[in-house]
C-alpha cells in the first residue's frame, strides 16, 4: 500500500477533477502489475494496473489507495474491471466520498465473491488526495498558503525589493509545488508590482504548469502582463466582480483569458469563499497561493488555509518590511490561525517548514 500511495502522488496536479490513485497487483508474493491515474484522469490507476498485469491479474490481491469506482463515465467502472479480471482479494485505504462511489465500489466486489478489506494506511491515502476530498465535501479546493520570508515574517523591504529572499534551492523545490497543484493564485497586486510567469520550470516538467488564476476585483490587470501574454499557452483565470468595467473584461476574454464573477465580502473586496467554490465548480481540487499579504491575509480571516509551506531565508529585515500577510482583525490570541506543524526541510541556506490547518 505504501507503494502505491507513492504512485497515487505521481497524478498530483495533473488529474483534476478526479482523485490521484495508486494500485499495485500483487500474486504469490511479487507485483505483476502496477499503476496511478493518468494525465486528464483517464486511464485510472486500477485499469492500468491490470493493463500491465495482463492474465497474471487472475487470483492476485489489488492494493488500492481509494476505493475503486462503481459508475460510468468515460471509461467502465473501475470495480467492474477489477471483478472481471479475476482477483481475489482487494486492500483498499480510503472510501470514496463521492456520492456516486461511497460503499458501491467495495459491495460491487464482495457481491462478485472477492475478499475486501479497508482501512490499511487510510489516514496517509486521506492526505494524498486532500483537494478531492475537500472539494467533494465541502465543493472548494484543498489550499496550500506558500510564502517565502526573511525570519522575521517579511516579504519584502520597505521599498518593496523582494527578489531573491530565498536562494535557489528554494525556488526550485516551490516550483515543484507549483507542479503537484491545479492552480497557483495570487492578487492583481502582485502581478503588478512582480510580472510573474507563474509556470513550472523545473527541467521536464515544462508541461505542469498549472491553471493560473488572478483575484483582481476591479479588472486592474495590466493588459501587458506576461500573465496576459502567455494566456493562450497557459490557460489563466482572472476572478473578479459582477461590476467589473466591460470593456476591460472583453479585452482580457478577447486575450484568451477566462473570467469568473465571484460575490463580495462585507467590504467590497473578493468574498474567498464564494471565489473557492466556483473555481471548485470548475473542477479545482488543489489551489497554491503565492501572495500577496492581502491575497493572504483575506484567506486566513475566512479561515481557508488549510496548509502552509512557509520558506524562510536566514536573513532578518525588520519592522518596516512588508509582512507575509496583511492585518486581518486578530484581537486577542484565541482569534489567531492555528496551525500544526508537520516537517522541515533544508534547501540550501534556506528551510522550508510545512504546517496543516489544526482541526
Amino acid at each position: 500500500m505504501a507503494l502505491a500511495l507513492a504512485l497515487a502522488k505521481r497524478g498530483l496536479g495533473t488529474v483534476a477533477p478526479n482523485p490521484a490513485v495508486g494500485c499495485v497487483i500483487v500474486k504469490d508474493g511479487r507485483i505483476v502489475g502496477r499503476g496511478w491515474t493518468q494525465p486528464g484522469g483517464r486511464p485510472h490507476a486500477e485499469t492500468e494496473a491490470l493493463r500491465r498485469a495482463g492474465a497474471a491479474a487472475r487470483g492476485s490481491t489489488a492494493y488500492v489507495t481509494l476505493e475503486p469506482c462503481a459508475h460510468h463515465g468515460e471509461t467502465p467502472p473501475c470495480a467492474d474491471a477489477l471483478v472481471a479480471a479475476g482477483i481475489a482479494r482487494a486492500v483498499v485505504a480510503a472510501t470514496d466520498p463521492d456520492h456516486r462511489v461511497n460503499g458501491r465500489g467495495i459491495g460491487r466486489l464482495e457481491d462478485a465473491g472477492i475478499d475486501v478489506s479497508t482501512g490499511l494506511l487510510a489516514a496517509e491515502a486521506e492526505d494524498v488526495n486532500a483537494g478531492f476530498f475537500l472539494r467533494v465535501r465541502e465543493g472548494r479546493p484543498l489550499v496550500t498558503l506558500k510564502l517565502a520570508t526573511s525570519l522575521d515574517g517579511r516579504i519584502a523591504t520597505h521599498t518593496g525589493e523582494s527578489r531573491w529572499i530565498t536562494g535557489e534551492a528554494a525556488r526550485r523545490f516551490a516550483h515543484l509545488l507549483r507542479a503537484k497543484h491545479d492552480a497557483i493564485l495570487v492578487g492583481a497586486r502582485t502581478v503588478a508590482a512582480d510580472d510573474p510567469e507563474l509556470t513550472c520550470r523545473l527541467p521536464g516538467l515544462e508541461a505542469r504548469s498549472p491553471v493560473r488564476i488572478v483575484v483582481d476585483g476591479h479588472l486592474s490587470l495590466p493588459l501587458t502582463a506576461k500573465l496576459v501574454a502567455t494566456a493562450r499557452a497557459v490557460p489563466t483565470i482572472v476572478t473578479t466582480l459582477a461590476n467589473a468595467p466591460s470593456a476591460r473584461r472583453r479585452a482580457l476574454e478577447d486575450l484568451g483569458l477566462a473570467l469568473i464573477d465571484a460575490e463580495p465580502d462585507s467590504s467590497g473586496y473578493i468574498d474567498m469563499g464564494d471565489m473557492l467554490r466556483k473555481l471548485g465548480a470548475h473542477g479545482i481540487t488543489r489551489v497554491l497561493c503565492e501572495g500577496g499579504a492581502h491575497v493572504a491575509a483575506a484567506l486566513l480571516r475566512a479561515g481557508l488555509v488549510d496548509r502552509l509551506a512557509w520558506f524562510r531565508a536566514p536573513i532578518v529585515i525588520g519592522g518596516d518590511g512588508i509582512p507575509a500577510a496583511e492585518a486581518f482583525g486578530v484581537d486577542a490570541l484565541s482569534m489567531a490561525r492555528a496551525f500544526r506543524w508537520t516537517g522541515s526541510r533544508a534547501l540550501g541556506p534556506d528551510a522550508m517548514d510545512a504546517y496543516v490547518r489544526a482541526s
